[in-house]
């Protein structure tokens, strides 16, 4: 049996993060008679690192709890996972999309910011780049 700490090492987890998967319930520890210390065993070890390669991957917490509840209860997760990750790759097409176009209006402000003078304060401007743009 391992402790928060033993397993931290024993993964290169932090143990905040160890306890926060207790939190979140991914880890279900026992729990030390004697001191209340939270005790793991070895297959924590293989979910505590299945949780760092699958979050390396993108998948949440909330994800990872879906595909462990699908192993507890005898299904392959391996649909679902297929199922997630596209999901999330589109997500992330959107978001790439969507910086993009944040990317040139940021670039197009910048350019004409570049060639206009500084504005004189007064009670209608609060800053007259921003304000010129349509």
């Amino acid at each position: 049996m391992l402790t928060v700490s033993e397993l931290s090492r024993a993964t290169q987890v932090t143990p905040d993060a160890i306890r926060h998967y207790v939190r979140f319930g991914l880890l279900v520890p026992s729990r030390n008679p004697d001191n209340g210390y939270r005790l793991f065993n070895g297959h924590d070890i293989n979910k505590v690192k299945f949780i760092c390669r699958a979050k390396g991957i993108g998948f949440s917490l909330r994800d990872i709890q879906i595909i462990f509840d699908h192993s507890n209860d005898g299904q392959s997760p391996c649909p679902a996972v297929r199922e997630m990750i596209q999901h999330r790759i589109n997500e992330n097409r959107n978001k790439l999309a969507e910086l993009n176009n944040l990317q040139n209006r940021m670039d197009a402000a910048l350019a004409r910011w570049e060639t206009m003078p500084d504005g004189e304060l007064d009670s209608e401007a609060i800053c007259h780049l921003i304000e010129a743009i349509t």
